[in-house]
């Protein structure tokens, strides 16, 4: 059970409209939010396979160059 505090606390936060039609916006912009989200990850993905793939050509230099050596 809540004290009065809590409740009070709660309520200034909680706010649900009787007209559903002001959950388009949030809904909205949340759907955008999410979409630029997962393509940032995406793109943060292919950029790290690049630089996996250039460090391990250049750790194979390397070792070619100390093997000659």
């Amino acid at each position: 059970m809540l004290n009065p505090l809590h409740a009070m606390v709660l309520n200034l936060f909680l706010y649900f409209p009787e007209d559903k039609r002001e959950y388009i916006p949030a809904f909205i912009s949340l759907s955008i939010f999410a979409i630029l989200a997962v393509i940032t990850f995406i793109v943060i993905l292919k950029v790290n396979k690049k630089q996996l793939s250039k460090a391990n050509e250049m750790e194979e230099k390397i070792r070619r160059n100390m093997e000659n050596k």
